[in-house]
C-alpha cells in the first residue's frame, strides 16, 4: 500500500510540475503576441541568450528587456501562435517554437527554458524573419 501510494504521489507531482511549466509557455505565449515585456519579464533568468535577425548577444536580465522593448516597438505584434512544444526526458528543459504575426512581416521564434530554482525560466530567445 504505502509502495502505491508513492507511485501515485510521484505520478501526481510529475504531472503537477509538468502542467505548471507548460502554463508558463501559455503565458509567455500570450506576453509575446501582446508585446508585453514587463509579462515576459518575470520568466528571465539573469542571463539570456537573445538573437534577433542577425544581432546575437548574452544579455543580464535588465538589458535583456530593453533589447525586448526596443523589438516590440519597431515590430508591433498582433498574434502569436505555437507551432511546437516539447521537455527533456528529465522535465528539466523545454523549448517552444511559433511564429510571432506583427506589423513588419511575421517572425519565428524559438523559446528555451530551463528550470533554475524550481521555476522554468526563459534562457534563449530567437527572433528570424520568415
Amino acid at each position: 500500500m504505502k509502495k502505491f501510494l508513492i507511485v501515485q504521489i510521484s505520478i501526481l507531482s510529475f504531472f503537477a510540475f509538468g502542467f505548471v511549466s507548460f502554463s508558463n509557455l501559455a503565458a509567455i505565449s500570450k506576453a509575446l503576441s501582446e508585446g508585453n515585456v514587463d509579462a515576459l519579464e518575470q520568466y528571465l533568468d539573469k542571463q539570456v541568450e537573445i538573437s534577433i535577425l542577425d544581432k546575437e548577444d548574452i544579455y543580464g536580465k535588465d538589458e535583456a528587456v530593453k533589447v525586448l522593448k526596443d523589438f516590440f516597438s519597431k515590430n508591433k505584434p498582433s498574434a502569436f501562435s505555437q507551432v511546437h512544444q516539447g521537455a527533456s526526458k528529465g522535465q528539466d528543459s523545454q523549448y517552444c517554437i511559433g511564429n510571432l504575426v506583427a506589423n513588419s512581416g511575421t517572425f519565428r521564434v524559438y523559446i528555451y527554458l530551463k528550470v533554475v530554482n524550481g521555476k522554468h525560466l526563459i534562457q534563449e530567445l530567437r527572433f528570424d524573419k520568415e
